[in-house]
């Protein structure tokens, strides 16, 4: 794998999310871990293995092209998002050309396996989340379409989504109109996004001009957004406080309790499982916390790391500090602001700095765009 991630190519407007025939599993199939051995190796065998689902009544395509409404649940988290084919047909010289927003980098060869594995499948299995604030008009309506009759299936794990399918030429011409001069922030799916890149650039002008995504407006069901914890192995808590003090950058020591109530904006806590600090930034420049740890922190270290691993959770950071291995630091969770802020400033987040949740469930809509049109090989 590359060294270091690079920024992927840009994708130019108008934002067109266009209409598709889905693939949709039965609700026993969705959530269920076995629905997943369809998609395995050898991936060309995927759209045999659809197809044999199919005739066993496993999973249906829809008779016409849709976009799709779906609305899930997840531990008393609502979340609604448009769902179509998204283009990824042009691509953008200027930052203000940018439709797309990617926020992290990603390593051209796990993009490249994920394309490859694309091409031989035929398939995209789940769309990239997408987030945006989006018109108001474009609520209003979606609002509209919410009082007409939905799908509704209940998965193998319990969990109700709502399927609401926009059939209608003047619905999706609407839509359209109102998406067009939008933009949106990739929040889950870089390199599934990095990878329809390549896929266009290897067929265009064919159905992989286009690539499955979910749109989430945050004025309407905003994803829950998290911090994604380090552990700095192989550097100490002396090294970071050294580091901190050279930088001009605040440090205290506090108790456990006291450390982990200071943790929020602009703060970061670090420990070795022993002694805890506490590290008050000053985010200048319109950095975030993330950006001054990588930049600034991390470089300045008097030993290593010779490796950062990344935890969705403080308890499991946590577990791997102590004196002889490293040295777990908390996060604040971002806002979504602090990200868009970041990338309309044509920056990157360094890797693993958010958590958008919760994300959509394999096999309630999935896109075969090898189906659309002739194969293009």
């Amino acid at each position: 794998m590359d060294q270091a991630p690079v920024t992927p190519p840009l994708v130019a407007g108008p934002f067109r999310l266009e209409p598709f025939r889905a693939l949709r599993l039965t609700g026993t199939r969705i959530a269920d871990p076995a629905s997943a051995r369809a998609l395995a190796r050898p991936y060309r065998e995927v759209r045999r293995r659809l197809r044999a689902w199919e005739e066993r009544g496993l999973l249906v395509q829809d008779p016409e092209p849709s976009l799709y409404l779906h609305e899930y649940t997840v531990s008393g988290m609502t979340v609604r998002g448009l769902v179509g084919a998204v283009d990824v047909s042009r691509r953008a010289t200027r930052l203000d050309q940018r439709v797309i927003l990617p926020h992290e980098g990603v390593y051209p060869a796990q993009a490249d396996d994920l394309a490859d594995r694309m091409d031989e499948m035929g398939v995209n299995p789940a769309p990239i989340l997408l987030v945006q604030r989006s018109p108001a008009p474009l609520r209003d309506l979606l609002r509209q379409v919410r009082e007409t009759e939905a799908d509704q299936v209940v998965d193998r794990a319990g969990q109700l989504h709502r399927v609401w399918r926009l059939t209608d030429p003047d619905l999706q011409r609407r839509v359209a109109e109102h998406l067009a001069p939008t933009s949106a922030l990739i929040a889950d799916g870089h390199h599934r996004y990095a990878a329809y890149l390549k896929l266009q650039q290897r067929h265009p002008g064919t159905p992989a001009d286009r690539g499955l995504a979910m749109v989430v407006d945050h004025d309407d069901t905003p994803l829950f957004l998290g911090a994604i914890h380090r552990v700095l192995h192989g550097s100490s808590l002396r090294d970071l406080v050294d580091a901190a003090t050279a930088l001009g950058i605040v440090v205290r020591e506090a108790t456990h309790e006291g450390a982990l109530a200071a943790l929020g904006p602009a703060t970061l806590v670090a420990t070795d499982g022993s002694t805890w600090v506490v590290v008050e930034l000053a985010l200048d420049d319109d950095r975030v916390e993330v950006e001054v740890l990588h930049e600034r922190l991390v470089p300045s270290l008097g030993h290593g790391p010779s490796r950062t691993t990344y935890h969705h959770t403080a308890q499991d950071a946590l577990h791997q500090a102590g004196p002889d291995h490293g040295i777990a630091v908390l996060m604040p969770a971002p806002t979504l602001d602090q990200v868009d802020q970041v990338v309309r400033a044509g920056r990157l987040l360094p890797e693993k700095a958010t958590s958008f949740q919760p994300k959509p469930t394999f096999g309630v809509v999935i896109r075969s765009w090898r189906d659309e049109a002739a194969s293009p090989d």
